[in-house]
This record gives C-alpha cells, structure tokens and sequence, in this order.
C-alpha cells in the first residue's frame, strides 16, 4: 500500500486459528483518515483477535496487517512505532505514582529526557488526571486507571490509537469519563480504532461502524449511512419527560400524523418512530411540545442501530 500522508489501518486477508476454532476468518478492511471508528461485535466475535493481531502480540494463521503501508508482522518495530495502543487491561505498578508510570513509558518510547516532563504533563491533562500526578496508582479507582492506561497509549503523541474495549468494567461515571475522553482525542488529527461490544458506546464516540460476528466483517459504513441503509425511509427519537408518563401521552403521540409507533421506554422516556427526515422531525417535536406534557428532552435514538446490530447478528448466525 502506498503512502497517502494519512494515517491509516490496511487488514488483507487475515485469519487465525487456535487448533479447529476460527477466531478471524478472511478478514478484509482498510481505514483511512482522522476518525473515530467502532469495531462492534458480540463477545467472542475476533474483535480482540483482530487488535492483537494488529499490534502483533500474536501471530496470524494467514494474511497480514499494514499500519501507514508498513507491515506489521514484517517491519513490527517501525509499523508500530506511531500507534497509541490499549489491548485488554494492563497494570501499572500500583506502588508507582502516574508521573513516574507514564516516565517509565516515556523512556521505553525514546522520548528524549528534556522533553519528558512537558510530554507527561500533557497527556495527564489529555486524560484529566493531572492533579493526580504524586498519589499512588493502586490507590485509585478502576476509571482512573484506566485513564492512567489511556495516558500511557497517548505518551508519545501517536497518530493512530488503538484501544480494546476501554469502558468495559466500569461504573457508569467511569464509562462517561473514558468515552468523554475518547471523544476529545478525534481532535488531535488521530485515527482511532476502538472495539466494543456497547452500542451506547459506538454511537456516542464513532463516526464509522465495523460489524464483526464469528470471526467475520458483516459490513463497515458510517454511522449515519448504517441506520439510513436498514431504516427504510423511517427514523426514531427518544423523548424524555419531566415527570411519569402517562399510556394515554403515548396514544395522543401515536396519532399524530408520520407517527408509526410510541414505545414507553421506563417512566419518563418514549421512543417515537416516524416517516421521514429532518423536516417531519421538526414538525412532529412542535406538535408534541403544544400538547404541553412535560417535554424537557429529545435526542436521536439508537434504536434503529439496534434492529440493524440484531438482525445481521442473526444472519450472521
């Protein structure tokens, strides 16, 4: 592959195999660009499978994988060498602080001494843990260890980052941290490949989806081009409400005109699925907003991600 001057992930032909089960099977992708991507899949899809094989920790059964045009199973130093990794979950010693984790990292990176201390001051207000720099790493709580984990992917500036699963394991609070800081490295001119199997995760952080299931790719495309592809010209809004909803609120928006269905969600959400695009959408909201029932939100629904994620799943299977 040729190098285009952006950063970008070529995976040919890749399969692996532990004795007769296959994890990967031909797998076939290229990314390309600053963006965020979800690689999305049940557990035990050959998500993990995949990033391991990107970074080399293991080896493949057949095919291989480029980083910037470089191979990685040929040239693993240098393929790796601009790649912010986070596969699984390591452990900085818990006796160290976050400052001297992240200068043991710096060192192994090649980061030069006199440029150190600027580099890890950074990343740690990158990760939001800067006033956290001198206490002791075993005294923190899961989310902010594994922001210290993010910090020590980001230490040397990388252009591609890598990151398995990041919020899986945490409570909720940590889950909106770690996506939250996801969400700011898009901004630092990055191309990030991130695995979940949490499609809240996805569709809050990700421009583009990769659907894997049984070690093979059912489809990449944007978020966007996704839920337009499998909507069938039908789209869907979640409606929160400033106190418990009534059946007879969800039959009055069911009558309104585009309406298709108004599913009560818990005490003070419906999901509401209509025909048509932004302009229905407009006109629906003001509808509901004058039969004065407590509107007080609304956002996109993943609803429609959701049917697609199940449907090719069970194709799949």
């Amino acid at each position: 592959m040729e190098m285009t001057g952006k950063p970008s992930i070529e995976i040919r032909k890749l399969s692996k195999k532990f004795g007769k089960f296959t994890a990967l099977d031909d797998l076939e992708l290229t990314l390309e660009g600053v963006k965020c991507i979800g690689f999305l899949g049940p557990n035990g899809a050959g998500k993990t499978t995949t990033l391991k094989l990107l970074s080399d920790m293991i080896f493949p059964t057949e095919g291989e994988c480029f980083i910037n045009g470089i191979s990685v199973q040929r040239e693993r130093k240098l393929a790796l060498s601009d790649v912010g990794l986070l596969i699984e979950t390591p452990e900085i010693y818990p006796s160290l602080t976050p400052y001297e984790g992240l200068e043991m990292v710096a060192d192994m990176r090649g980061i030069p001494a006199n440029g150190r201390k600027d580099r890890i001051g950074e990343v740690l207000a990158e990760v939001r843990m800067e006033e956290w720099a001198d206490k002791r790493i075993g005294e923190f709580s899961k989310g902010m260890k594994q922001r210290i984990n993010i910090a020590a992917a980001l230490v040397h500036d990388p252009e591609i980052v890598i990151l398995d699963e990041p919020a899986t394991g945490l409570d909720p609070r940590g889950m909106a941290e770690v996506r939250e800081i996801v969400r700011n490295l898009k901004k630092r001119n990055r191309l990030i490949f991130m695995s979940s199997h949490i499609l809240q995760e996805v569709t809050d952080v990700c421009d583009e989806i990769v659907l894997i299931n049984k070690g093979k790719m059912l489809f990449y495309d944007t978020l966007e081009n996704v839920t337009a592809r499998f909507a069938d010209g039908q789209a869907s809004v979640d409606l929160g409400f400033s106190s418990q909803i009534r059946e007879s609120v969800a039959a009055s928006i069911k009558k309104l005109a585009g309406v298709i269905s108004a599913q009560i969600l818990d005490q003070k959400r419906i999901r509401v699925r209509f025909n048509g695009g932004n302009d229905i959408q407009e006109k629906l909201l003001e509808e509901i907003v004058k039969m004065h029932v407590g509107l007080v939100s609304f956002s996109e629904s993943n609803g429609t991600l959701e049917e697609v994620y199940m449907k090719e799943i069970e194709r799949g299977d």
